[in-house]
């Protein structure tokens, strides 16, 4: 275990995290052989069922036994291994350093949770920060070795700039040659939307789940009278008056922001989860994050 990691986590909930796996809907074949069982027929280790013999077909899975009894010439079929790539992509942008603790710090712990699964069960783990374009990305990597760097690469990550959901998405769906299960970790503030970003994930075959993070601050702002706020990515400046009917408006307009999202998701078979900074980050992943079926 590394000094980061031990930073991060302790003892006990690490022996917690060993005991889970990342669940997939749709695994998609990497580069190597992994220890991830699918339902696709080909050469693994387990007995799954026969097909006829096909000119082409390899001899060495021919049942022998059946051939000799009933001459007939059956192809042992297999279930079959595939390696999974999971991707961690962090929305970087500056709103992602509003809150208490910070919704970036709140995501880093959850990233660094999901990656140590990853590499405990052989999976290969990418990492992409997301800002005003994907500006560093982590190469997949394999291994309980590689924990140090995906630890370092989480270190270093600061909310800063505007957010470009769309475009950091689209261009590391197109610069990801190993599609898989992609947790994209954002607060979905950008003007300039998200769906269009998703869609280019899913268009490269990756099996996206969005973690939503809000701060308790966003849920129920905790100030009144006349006020200047001030975007933290453009830098605009607004004077509003707050009272109890602007933010019973706010509200619902936030409420709105979830249900759009919820729904943009459920049609389009993007597993959901909106988390709040306050809960607590073991309850997340011990508890909501295997009840919602993403963790085993």
């Amino acid at each position: 275990m590394t000094e980061s990691t031990r930073r991060l986590f302790d003892r006990d909930f690490l022996k917690r995290l060993d005991e889970l796996s990342i669940v997939s809907r749709r695994v998609s074949t990497g580069q190597a052989k992994g220890e991830r069982r699918t339902n696709r027929k080909g050469a693994g280790v387990e007995f799954m069922d026969y097909r006829p013999y096909a000119v082409g077909d390899d001899l060495r899975y021919v049942d022998w036994n059946i051939y000799s009894r009933l001459d007939k010439l059956l192809l042992k079929l297999y279930v079959e291994e595939e390696d999974m790539c999971l991707h961690l992509l962090v929305d970087g942008s500056a709103s992602m350093g509003f809150g208490n603790p910070p919704k970036l710090d709140f995501a880093v712990r959850v990233a660094a949770a999901l990656g140590y699964i990853g590499l405990t069960n052989l999976e290969r783990v990418a990492l992409g920060l997301l800002t005003d374009d994907v500006t560093r990305m982590l190469r997949p990597l394999r291994g309980r070795g590689q924990i140090l760097p995906i630890m370092d690469f989480l270190a270093g990550v600061e909310a800063s700039g505007p957010t470009a959901l769309n475009r950091c998405l689209a261009r590391y769906a197109v610069r990801s040659r190993m599609p898989g299960v992609a947790v994209v970790l954002t607060d979905l503030l950008d003007a300039g939307g998200y769906a269009d970003g998703l869609k280019a994930l899913l268009q490269r075959r990756f099996d996206v789940f969005l973690l939503h993070v809000v701060s308790e601050d966003e849920l129920e702002p905790g100030f009144q009278g006349d006020l200047t706020l001030v975007d933290a990515e453009g830098g605009a400046a607004r004077e509003v008056s707050v009272d109890r009917r602007a933010l019973e408006r706010y509200r619902e307009r936030l409420a709105h922001h979830f249900e759009a999202a919820e729904g943009f998701c459920s049609r389009h078979g993007i597993d959901y989860l909106r988390t709040s900074t306050a809960v607590p980050f073991q309850e997340l992943i011990l508890h909501h994050l295997r009840r919602g079926g993403f963790l085993r």
